[in-house]
């Protein structure tokens, strides 16, 4: 009985150290998945945050490579506008000169023009003076029209080459530029003026669009023709409806 007794203890015993030891063992393997499952999703994110490191690193270096091909191109726009602007000043000098030269032989021929008629020189010789005289003014009134051209175009590069100069550039146009909107589109804001590339008008330049003394808006050019050009409203600057026959002049006029 006593050894039936003690069987049986034995057997209670070992059945609850066998509870024990599973209650243990499965604890360690709850950790130790736990540890596993941190372990996978803290690689996890350290390879997503790698791939996103690298892709922002291939980013960047694109963005540098792109900058820096930008600052190339415009250097060489900058030193080809140098260049240009430059020899159309030369032009504008040797015109400048060749003007004074075409003024001084037509004040001359008209000077001896009256000197000859007051002696009575003969009707021919007279006749050829005056030929000689009509030919020289219209070569002033060409060369006139030349210099003109050549100082819009020295403007036009002076303001294209301060773009790459610095940033606050601003396009000055002629202080007595004065004209009118002829259209006007609400819906897209911009604007049809009746002046243009023969009175001086100049890409990105800023005009006062104005009606009986107030104003009412500022428009920038952005597409010039030769008498007519295209302006967009300023953001910001419009202060009433713009409307057909509003005027408009130079926002920074030239001195």
């Amino acid at each position: 009985m006593l050894t039936r007794i003690s069987l049986i203890v034995a057997l209670v015993a070992a059945l609850a150290v066998g509870v024990v030891n599973v209650v243990f063992v499965k604890d360690k393997i709850n950790t130790l998945a736990t540890d596993r499952n941190a372990q996978r999703d803290a690689k996890v994110q350290a390879q997503g945050e790698r791939e996103k490191a690298k892709k922002a690193q291939d980013k960047a270096e694109k963005e540098l490579a792109q900058s820096q091909q930008e600052l190339a191109d415009a250097k060489t726009e900058r030193d080809k506008a140098v260049a240009t602007a430059t020899q159309q000043t030369k032009r504008a000098d040797d015109l400048s000169d060749k003007l004074a030269k075409t003024t001084q032989e037509r004040d001359q021929s008209q000077t001896e023009l009256a000197a000859f008629k007051a002696l009575g020189i003969p009707a021919d010789q007279v006749g050829k003076l005056n030929r000689t005289l009509k030919d020289t003014q219209e070569a002033l009134g060409i060369a006139n029209e030349e210099k003109a051209v050549l100082l819009h175009t020295v403007t036009r590069l002076t303001n294209e080459l301060a773009k790459y100069v610095g940033p606050d550039y601003v396009v000055k146009l002629r202080a007595d530029l004065r004209g009118k909107i002829v259209l006007v589109d609400p819906k897209w804001d911009f604007v049809i003026l009746n002046i243009g590339e023969n009175q001086g008008v100049i890409p990105d330049g800023e005009m006062l669009v104005s009606r009986e003394g107030k104003l009412v808006a500022k428009v920038v050019v952005r597409t010039v023709e030769k008498n007519r050009c295209i302006a967009n409203i300023i953001p910001g600057w419009k202060l009433g409806e713009v409307i057909e026959g509003d005027e408009v002049t130079p926002a920074h006029p030239a001195i």
